[in-house]
């Protein structure tokens, strides 16, 4: 290759004084040097340990977080729903170093890694283009569709999937209050853009329906739904009757189900939060709904136990507790513009709102929404316990006329629920407490108002008319 570079420029200098001859000349060199493979740094497969690799000879050019690909060889043939791999190769990224090697996780399945594959460094999948195109769209962790529909057409900016949240002395206030169509929240659990709240449930509380109530119902400009962990049945009924064709064209559904890698799982909240960013970005109020924050830390507990990290609180490592408020933390108002109003889903283990998880996420947001199995049992939905139930920006959501409402019904509710059981046992004597009878004779009409079928949409204004009418106070 030298001595025919040598050749070349002896030429080009002999051609000097032919302008056509040197420009030939210059394009053939030109095309001689696009043909040298450029300098690659690669390593190899060490080891292959449960769903971890170890990489040998690129480790010390190697940091936290940088991408690979390994190459493994193509397998075709794929069953239905599922692509054949015809690039061999499979993305992974760097979890941990050691002087022995590095720590990749895969975000596939390691089948046809062998020892001694290729790993080389890798760009792509460190950003995602999201733009207008992506409206009405279902797109795995790494922004490709599922949908079966045609190809998506990527935004002009580039947005890491892996970032930190806007610094907080850059963003705006939270903006006006948010009408999120379900009465039970408007009234008692109001909500501003740009807030979080986290919406706290077990198994079969109805966590599913009150989501898809929030997609259809609410006033937001654009919705990012996040779905990680999820089974695979119930995304087909949450996207053809729980979200609402309406709903379904101002919505993007990053989707990673249950049997995907532990880094899928973790890349599809991180690739929602980036979508809502860039929606937010175009000055649009965005509402932001992962399901579920829950299986979001599991993967990584799954994954940082892999990378060797030590267990702690209920087998959680410690760097789980530092990706929760890095990931729910990007929600919230813009620096001049839109706004990212995060509603995040904990599935509480056995009903135990003090949880690690759930007790981490409740610190970390502005608000918590809780559903109760005894009132889902009760036939009463969506089952929000409003007395567990607290927004932060209550203060500041509602108007003069309003406070003395809510804080009445609250009232009634607690005072209800401090004698239900001697009432239940009839132990209560009517006419004992004034107040206690008020409870007991308002108790089934504020159920009644708690209640709203999953198709029932409601307003702001409509939901204080209908308190103020049943507590019978007229508004000064």
């Amino acid at each position: 290759m030298l001595g025919m570079k040598d050749g070349l420029m002896r030429d080009f200098a002999m051609d000097a004084g032919d302008k056509s001859a040197r420009d030939r000349r210059l394009d053939g060199l030109l095309a001689e040097l696009r043909r040298v493979e450029p300098y690659q740094l690669r390593g190899e497969i060490s080891a292959c340990q449960g769903a971890r690799l170890i990489c040998h000879g690129l480790h010390r050019h190697l940091s936290i977080g940088d991408l690979c690909t390994v190459e493994r060889p193509a397998r075709g043939g794929g069953r239905e729903g599922r692509d054949a791999d015809a690039g061999g190769h499979l993305l992974a990224e760097v979890m941990a170093l050691t002087d022995k090697g590095a720590v990749l996780m895969p975000f596939e399945e390691l089948d046809g890694v062998g020892l001694g594959a290729t790993v080389r460094l890798s760009s792509d999948g460190a950003v995602v283009r999201p733009g207008p195109g992506w409206l009405g769209r279902v797109v795995d962790p790494l922004g490709r569709p599922l949908d079966r529909g045609p190809p998506i057409e990527d935004g002009p900016v580039d947005y890491p999937v892996q970032t930190r949240a806007l610094a907080a002395h850059l963003r705006r206030g939270l903006g006006e209050r948010l009408d999120l169509g379900v009465r039970a929240l408007n009234l008692f659990a109001p909500c501003r853009q740009g807030q979080r709240l986290g919406i706290f449930a077990g198994t079969g509380v109805g966590k599913t329906t009150l989501l898809s109530m929030l997609a259809q119902h609410s006033g937001a400009d654009a919705l990012v739904l996040g779905l990680i962990g999820e089974r695979g049945r119930e995304l087909h009924d949450f996207l053809n009757s729980g979200l609402g064709p309406a709903a379904r064209e101002r919505s993007v559904i990053v989707v990673a189900t249950s049997d995907m890698p532990a880094m899928q799982r973790r890349r599809a909240a991180q690739t929602t939060m980036a979508v809502a960013e860039a929606l937010r970005d175009q000055g649009l109020t965005v509402l932001c709904l992962i399901d579920s924050v829950t299986r979001y830390a599991m993967a990584l507990r799954e994954i940082y136990l892999a990378a060797g990290e030590p267990p702690t609180s209920k087998g959680y490592p410690p760097r789980v507790f530092a990706e929760l408020p890095r990931l729910l933390e990007r929600a919230g108002p813009g620096a001049c513009k839109g706004s990212i109003t995060g509603l995040f889903t904990v599935l509480v283990e056995g009903d135990d709102l003090n949880d690690p998880i759930a007790d981490a996420v409740r610190g970390i947001l502005d608000g918590h929404v809780v559903l109760d199995r005894r009132i889902a049992e009760q036939g009463r939905f969506p089952a929000i316990d409003v007395l567990k139930s607290l927004s932060r920006t209550a203060p500041g959501c509602y108007a003069p006329e309003e406070r003395p409402l809510v804080e009445e019904a609250r009232q009634l509710l607690r005072v209800y629920e401090d004698v239900a059981e001697l009432i239940q046992l009839g132990a209560y004597k009517p006419g004992t407490d004034p107040l206690t009878d008020r409870a007991i004779e308002m108790r089934p009409k504020l159920e009644a108002l708690l209640k709203q079928d999953e198709g029932e949409q409601s307003r702001i204004s409509e939901d204080f008319a209908r308190l103020t009418e049943l507590l019978q106070v007229t508004p000064d």
